[in-house]
């Protein structure tokens, strides 16, 4: 029997047994065979919908429950490589074939654009979650991390070599650094060193031809799009080095909760005036949440004034009784920790849980829900505050999440990353709505948050009305599938990137032009570039070698 045999033999046995659907699995499979040079085994990771296991894998990572109601479309298969070649391979053969191709390195994505489509056509799912080693090397003051790993992995393993050392991304700590860092990856550390993309060395990415491209090879230009533009655009992204911070060996932590009858509308609206200008080290977001009044069933709106200071207790009681004394913290508030516990403490796992914790991956919340977003540029009167309350009391379970800028967040410029929310920036707000009972509230719960964001317009951002591209809003408007257009995709290409957007456009007609990397809010190529892929078109595609070791991590 030949090589070739002997690989379909194992590739057919390994993806369940099953008859496939359509040709396009049996073609896509087949391709893949002939695109993987030993010594690489085949991956023993790819799951058709007919295999028991698919249902598991597809709702492994994925936060949003919305995206995996059966009215959902699901991928037509869903590819789990152990090795860069096998991206390689996937991206080659999906082109190949002509069927799309969605990647996902942790599922996060608001919208499920990592994992589902509503864009119509057969899609599948390479999933790296597979891909998650981390080499840190301290000497060098920076980390490899391939895009499988999650957050909380990365600062595990910086944690592993170094007490003073960390790295400046999500509070969340099971988001896939592989899309977390394409968008910006803002975190407690933002104000002191930026954003993650802000500290990112150099990437490796599989380019639409089936290439692996580092910085070097790949230019600065896309170099630049990468780190901000967004995921899903341009290429799958392997794995990034970034580099580490210093941290103090002592941090401090608080959390100090305030409601409706506590003063909380004045108490906000002093925050907004000073948490921009406050100490760089010191970071205090607010989470705002449904509550009760004590002792009764009523209703009220309750704050979580949640904190990190890089330095200890006494330094920020000194810095607070000076810039922010309103918030009345005392001794008792305050938690001294090592930078690792304070990502624990910070990423709401129980009191008392090991670092250890970090390695599970595991999101600390899936739900039905739906997000939105906003850059605040001038405090929100006590009016407007007012207005928004009666605006919550009518919903029974959201977030908004208040995060301050100023600090390094104001230094770096508009145009250095697509990242384009920087100076004048006071803070940005999450919004979301979430349900339990599927498809039974969705309406209402739907109805409610597009409503809250109507209420908000004269307080926010305008020309354009900002939103972060991590917070992915589909209401914002979608990509046609094969028929993306500019002019269509600057009405959330500007909230998301301001004027960033036409050198994305640019970039992506360069190395993308035939929009092989797409989904309901990727960056359009220019003019003829996005028509859609012929079925069956024969490319000219990069024949997958063996796969060297050689790059640092």
């Amino acid at each position: 029997m030949t090589h070739i045999s002997l690989v379909l033999l194992l590739i057919f046995s390994l993806c369940s047994s099953v008859a496939y659907s359509n040709d396009l699995q049996a073609n896509f499979l087949h391709c893949l065979s002939k695109n993987i040079s030993p010594p690489n085994p085949f991956p023993t990771s790819c799951y058709t919908p007919s295999n028991s296991s698919f249902t598991g894998i597809l709702n492994s990572t994925a936060n949003n429950l919305r995206y995996l109601l059966p009215s959902v479309e699901k991928p037509q298969l869903i590819y789990m490589p152990l090795d860069e070649s096998h991206v390689q391979a996937a991206v080659v053969c999906a082109k190949k074939v002509g069927i799309q191709l969605r990647v996902r390195s942790g599922g996060h994505d608001y919208e499920g654009v990592s994992y589902s489509s509503e864009m119509g056509d057969p899609f599948v799912v390479v999933d790296l979650a597979k891909l998650r080693s981390v080499i840190v090397d301290i000497d060098d003051n920076s980390a490899w991390v391939e895009a499988g790993a999650t957050t909380g992995e990365l600062y595990y393993r910086i944690s592993e070599q170094s007490k003073v050392h960390g790295f400046p991304a999500g509070l969340c700590t099971s988001l896939g650094i592989g899309g977390h860092i394409t968008g910006g990856a803002y975190g407690s550390m933002m104000r002191k060193y930026g954003l993650g993309v802000d500290n990112v060395i150099d990437v490796r990415l599989v380019d639409p031809f089936g290439k692996i491209l580092d910085r070097a090879s790949m230019g600065e230009d896309l170099f630049w799009a990468v780190r901000g533009g967004g995921g899903g655009s341009f290429g799958v992204i392997l794995a990034w080095k970034v580099k580490l911070v210093p941290v103090p060996e002592t941090v401090t932590t608080f959390t100090v909760v305030r409601t409706l009858d506590q003063g909380l509308t004045k108490l906000l609206y002093k925050w907004q005036q000073v948490a921009d200008k406050l100490d760089e080290n010191l970071f205090i977001r607010v989470e705002i949440l449904p509550g009760t009044i004590p002792n009764t069933t009523e209703k009220t709106v309750q704050a979580l004034f949640n904190s990190l200071y890089l330095g200890n207790a006494n330094q920020l009681h000194r810095t607070m009784a000076r810039t922010f004394p309103e918030l009345g913290l005392t001794p008792k508030d305050c938690n001294e920790m090592s930078w690792i516990e304070s990502v624990v403490y910070i990423g709401g796992f129980p009191t008392g849980s090991s670092p250890d914790v970090l390695l599970q991956g595991k999101p600390t919340f899936r739900d039905y829900f739906k997000a939105k977003s906003d850059f605040v540029k001038e405090p929100i009167p006590e009016a407007g505050l007012e207005g928004l309350w009666k605006k919550l009391l009518e919903a029974e379970s959201y977030i908004m999440i208040w995060n301050p800028y100023g600090g390094m967040m104001s230094k770096v410029p508009e145009s250095e990353t697509p990242f384009p929310h920087r100076k004048g920036t006071l803070f940005k707000i999450q919004y979301v709505a979430s349900w339990q009972d599927g498809k039974a509230s969705e309406s209402s719960n739907m109805a409610w948050i597009r409503d809250l964001y109507d209420y908000m317009e004269p307080y926010v951002s305008k020309n354009p009305r900002e939103a972060y591209v991590n917070y992915r809003d589909l209401d914002l408007g979608m990509n046609k599938d094969g028929n993306t257009n500019v002019d269509e995709a600057r009405a959330w290409g500007l909230k998301y990137f301001k004027n960033n957007f036409d050198r994305l456009v640019k970039i992506k007609t360069k190395f993308d032009p035939e929009n092989f990397f797409r989904h309901e809010q990727s960056i359009p190529p220019l003019l003829s570039h996005n028509r859609k892929m012929n079925k069956g078109k024969k490319f000219h595609y990069h024949k997958v070698g063996k796969h060297h070791k050689g790059h640092g991590y």
